[in-house]
């Protein structure tokens, strides 16, 4: 899937002239927790969010430094500090150079921007110009309407294993001695496995295979130090959603 698939158009965006207040309003009346900071032309200049706003000298929550610290500070970052604490404009306490993506780019990429610089949202850039934003939003909608399509019809038993087995043998931790048996949509898991954990991981793999009506787990654990093996306590089955839900 590509950025262009899930972003939101047209972008709500604010000026860097605009005061601090406009920009919180608008972050409130649209539910929105930042926005692009672009010139009339829609050239990004920067990115303004709520984090930008949680430490204002207005509610007293600015930091707070012992003097020893604010004196290996130094002046300069302090004096950043107070601007960004107390500045009215937007260009004041916004963060510049905002990482940025493309409409063609892969929403792996997103996503894995999003966790590395621990933000929310990319601007989608076209000649500099802004034409969409990518949200953490944006990404839940586009795996809700994933999750939410319609049952396939019904698969054959065989196409089940067929597909089950390919998968857990892509895995690395997929486990050789895990056995698949499927009758009626309902998948038996059987053989034995080193780690507890593939179990769960073996059971997400038949659940996630079209045509599944259940995943029953019947595999053994065996202890890899002792030698120990453990079965089910109890057969577990782990039904999908029927028309009954």
């Amino acid at each position: 899937m590509i950025v262009e698939a899930v972003m939101t158009t047209p972008v709500i965006s604010v000026e860097p002239s605009a005061t601090v207040a406009e920009a919180a309003k608008l972050m409130l009346a649209d539910r929105i927790s930042g926005l692009p900071v672009t010139t009339r032309d829609g050239t990004l200049v920067g990115m303004i969010s709520e984090g930008d706003l949680l430490r204002r000298g207005e509610l007293g929550t600015e930091r707070k430094r012992s003097s020893w610290l604010e004196f290996l500070v130094g002046p300069g970052t302090l004096a950043d500090e107070y601007v960004r604490t107390h500045g009215r404009k937007v260009e004041q306490v916004m963060s510049a150079d905002p990482v940025t993506t493309r409409r063609d780019a892969p929403l792996e990429e997103v996503v894995t921007a999003m966790s590395r610089h621990r933000i929310k949202r990319l601007p989608v850039l076209e000649s500099g110009k802004v034409v969409g934003i990518v949200a953490r939003s944006d990404v839940l909608r586009a795996l809700a309407r994933t999750l939410a399509t319609d049952l396939p019809n019904a698969v054959a038993d065989d196409q089940i294993q067929e597909a089950v087995l390919a998968e857990l043998d892509k895995q690395k931790w997929g486990s050789k001695f895990i056995r698949v048996h499927v009758e009626n949509g309902v998948v038996t898991l059987t053989g034995a496995i080193f780690d507890d954990r593939e179990g769960e991981a073996a059971k997400v793999v038949a659940e996630n295979v079209p045509g599944v009506k259940a995943v029953i787990d019947q595999i053994a654990w065996i202890e890899p130090f002792s030698g120990m093996v453990v079965l089910p306590e109890e057969v577990g089955t782990h039904q999908q959603g029927s028309e009954d839900d």
